[in-house]
């Protein structure tokens, strides 16, 4: 008999999928529903199926087998075109945006209002947009590019997308992940308003104090399979966790998520307390824009030791993302000067910095420092082939793997794992091979409680051994958990330096005070 059409918007019977070449079931007979009108959050460990499952929903993947019904009629979705035709849209982690278009023009790719049928018509477009973002109250404009937009003001483009085509089932991957608390209060006002109007929305999610927060109900996954779902009001973040994890020993959920701990001590003892010298220093870099007064980054100086953390901390489009780029090699300054102990490596190329003594976690762990089509040990090798011989390289990668908890075989196409195991395997590459110094950008960005807890422990289990550490993150409970001292970027320069944070009253509230430009 076909599922009630009135009551649910999607009903998924039995899913399965199998990756060629591997035995595992990344989704093993899934049943799930979503209600019409309701907030479902989708929880689980990195690698448990959630992100595989919602691209079978949006047409990305094919399942083996099993059932989708759609408002009641069972249906095959094809291609992600197909899924938007049919009213279901995602917006993933990695926006998919053309930066240097406007809002209007990202918003209307593809279905642009035309002119006598051939003409794009640029200001209907503007009309149309606008319209749409007045109706649901974002705070953008039509006509800004996108490439001046905050991330969660990127957020709400990627939603504007959806619902300029008319989509009613809207997914979202890790939303909230690199937002700031503000942000993500008005994405929640947002998708509360959704779905009063009657939109039924999933959110992927590992911050489990927020769901409590959002949802109407949480569906658990856990090494492929469902294993519950739950009214959220009926269950506490200690219970989902319990449920992922597959332990009654589970940890608390809340105090992971939110606030990693304090350094262990074990190895701080060993430096006596004492940083050692200077590693990395920026003097007075400014980095500019062609054909814009404003500078992306306004005569920045700092100075970083061995044995510290020096976390950075703003509101996106505030420099974080371009002092990233200047650290990782994609950028260079248009003046000033950066000195890796005393060695001016200003202009050095990405090659160059690595043979200095760089490792680098970026943000975007997708586009940057891996290869899709390679195998997990050719991205875990990458630069350092030379150093090993075939057996010894073959127990090198499965050493990482099993450290690192990275669910994947050596020989597996890095572009068949999930997410966060994509991620797993950089950091595991990239602090692994640390020498000098090292930066993390949103190092937990989409990890479960157990892997994000397990990198926190290794950032400063490097910061203990010497390193000399740069922690960019939008997450302020990360900084203020991690940082010895703390940098807020505001427009591009150095709104306030703190250190000593835990004796500071209100410290969130002053943080956030200065990434939004004002005193505290």
């Amino acid at each position: 008999m076909a599922p009630d059409s009135a009551e649910y918007a999607v009903r998924l019977c039995n899913i399965s999928k199998v990756y060629p070449g591997t035995a595992r079931r990344v989704n093993d007979r899934i049943s799930l529903e979503l209600k019409r009108a309701e907030i479902l959050c989708l929880a689980g460990e990195n690698g448990a199926g959630k992100t595989t499952l919602m691209k079978i929903l949006c047409g990305v993947e094919q399942p083996a087998e099993g059932e989708i019904f759609i408002r009641g009629k069972q249906v095959r979705i094809a291609n992600p075109l197909a899924a938007i035709r049919m009213g279901i849209g995602m917006v993933y982690q990695h926006f998919m945006l053309f930066p240097d278009l406007t809002v209007a023009q990202n918003v209307v790719m593809g279905i642009e209002p035309r002119i006598a049928g051939i003409f794009y018509d640029h200001r209907k477009a503007l009309e149309q947009v606008n319209a749409f973002i007045e109706a649901h109250r974002f705070a953008i404009g039509g006509g800004t590019r996108v490439s001046d937009l905050t991330v969660g003001q990127k957020q709400q483009v990627e939603i504007l997308k959806l619902l300029y085509r008319d989509v009613d089932i809207l997914i979202l991957d890790e939303p909230t992940a690199v937002l700031t608390r503000q942000e993500t209060v008005s994405l929640f006002k947002t998708l509360r308003a959704l779905k009063a109007a009657g939109k039924s929305i999933i959110l992927i999610t590992h911050k489990l104090p927020e769901i409590g927060e959002i949802s109407d109900r949480v569906a658990v996954m856990r090494q492929g399979a469902l294993a519950g779902l739950r009214e959220t009001a009926a269950v506490d973040i200690t219970t989902i966790s319990r449920m992922m994890i597959g332990a009654e020993n589970a940890p608390d959920a809340g105090a992971a998520q939110e606030t990693p701990g304090g350094p262990p001590g074990e190895l701080r003892g060993e430096l006596g307390g004492e940083l050692r010298g200077e590693v990395l220093r920026f003097d007075d870099v400014t980095v500019r824009r062609r054909g814009q007064k404003q500078p992306l980054l306004d005569h920045l100086s700092f100075t970083v030791r061995g044995g510290e953390i020096l976390g950075f901390a703003g509101v996106g489009g505030n420099g974080l993302g371009v002092l990233e780029a200047l650290l990782g090699g994609f950028l260079h300054p248009a003046s000033g000067a950066i000195y890796h102990r005393g060695k001016d490596i200003s202009r050095f190329r990405i090659s160059d910095l690595r043979r200095e003594g760089l490792a680098y976690v970026p943000a975007d762990r997708l586009r940057v420092g891996t290869a899709p089509g390679a195998t997990v040990e050719e991205n875990l090798i990458m630069n350092r082939r030379r150093e090993f011989g075939k057996k010894a390289l073959r127990g090198f990668t499965q050493d990482l793997i099993r450290r690192f908890n990275i669910s994947g075989s050596w020989n597996q196409t890095l572009g068949t794992l999930s997410g966060g195991n994509i991620q797993k395997l950089v950091l595991a590459r990239e602090i692994d091979q640390f020498r000098d110094y090292i930066v993390f950008s949103e190092p937990a960005w989409g990890l479960d409680i157990t892997a994000g807890a397990a990198v926190y422990r290794e950032i400063r289990r490097l910061r203990d051994l010497g390193a000399a550490v740069l922690l960019i993150s939008a997450n302020l409970d990360e900084i203020l958990a991690l940082a010895d001292r703390i940098i807020v970027l505001y427009r591009g320069a150095a709104a306030a330096e703190l250190r000593d944070t835990g004796g500071i009253p209100d410290i969130k509230e002053r943080i956030g005070a200065y990434m939004l430009g004002g005193t505290a």
